[in-house]
């Protein structure tokens, strides 16, 4: 495996593959391949970092990433540790829509599924209200073969353009550098440990220690690697899981949170939130649970 230039398990007969896994955790490292996929989280939780954005997804979502989109699908804590035993299960169908499947996609037919393709190179996660439709002509993919499995897909690619409004991108940065193995085995490393360490007093100074580079050196490769500054980096980790906790209903209130992802104060958490998401710890959960009561009133 290259990081950063991952390749997939290509049958020689067939132009769509699709992947069931059922693992203790997701791939743990940060990897792109040349196949766009799309992802049915089936159980399991944790971060999706894709480009240079993240996001909690939890069973039941599916996600489209493009072609060559750097990704990562980190578990949560709690699937690293034996004794939980909760395994993650997932199915992906990946395809090449500039490989063998390019002049299928070039014909007029075709053409409203490619310039679609082409518009969400960044990847997208497909709105709840499509997820059973989409799920279930996955699961027709998965199950047939020959021609048929080519028929369904059709039927997935036409499911995926019908999709509610406008998705929106997984990544805002479009154009990472590419990256030598090495480079990306470094670069996933400093994700894991700023995601295992994000709860305690992280410095500059000590994520760069752990990447073996100093302070200055550090600095420069992260912004041009990712997009991010150290700082910007660390806190969307942070918001990421104080939104993934505001969300478990499982808090006594908004300070608990605050401190258990590592911020100092409410003052700089609430700022820091802010900024993030674009809406207050409050209003961020006033507008879940909002989303919900909409869900369960049209079901």
């Amino acid at each position: 495996m290259k990081v950063l230039q991952f390749t997939i398990p290509v049958a020689h007969d067939k132009s769509v593959i699709t992947d069931q896994v059922e693992l203790p955790y997701h791939y743990p490292h940060l990897h792109r391949h040349k196949e766009a996929q799309l992802t049915w989280v089936q159980s399991g939780e944790g971060t999706l970092i894709a480009g240079n954005n993240m996001h909690a997804y939890t069973a039941g979502e599916i996600y489209y990433i493009g072609p060559n989109l750097p990704h990562l699908f980190k578990s949560n804590p709690e699937y690293f540790k034996s004794e939980q035993h909760r395994p993650v299960k997932a199915l992906t169908v990946f395809f090449n829509p500039d490989g063998v499947l390019s002049s299928m996609f070039d014909l007029p037919e075709l053409r409203p599924v490619k310039q679609f393709l082409n518009q969400h190179t960044q990847g997208f996660k497909v709105p709840v209200t499509n997820n059973d439709a989409i799920a279930a002509i996955m699961m027709q993919v998965r199950e047939a073969s020959g021609s048929k499995k080519l028929v369904h897909f059709l039927e997935l690619m036409q499911g995926l353009i019908a999709v509610e409004g406008k998705p929106e991108a997984l990544s805002t940065h479009g154009n990472l550098p590419s990256m030598a193995e090495s480079e990306g085995i470094r670069i996933g490393n400093i994700y894991n440990y700023i995601m295992q360490n994000y709860n305690n007093a992280i410095t500059l100074d000590d994520v760069a220690r752990a990447a073996c580079m100093t302070s200055e050196s550090f600095c420069r490769y992260f912004k041009k690697h990712t997009g991010h500054t150290f700082v910007s980096f660390l806190n969307e980790v942070r918001v990421n899981e104080a939104c993934k906790r505001l969300t478990s209903h499982k808090f006594e209130n908004v300070s608990e949170i605050a401190f258990k992802c590592g911020f100092k104060s409410i003052t700089n958490f609430n700022r820091v939130f802010k900024a993030v998401t674009g809406n207050s710890p409050r209003e961020y959960l006033d507008n879940y649970l909002n989303n919900i009561n909409s869900l369960s009133q049209t079901a």
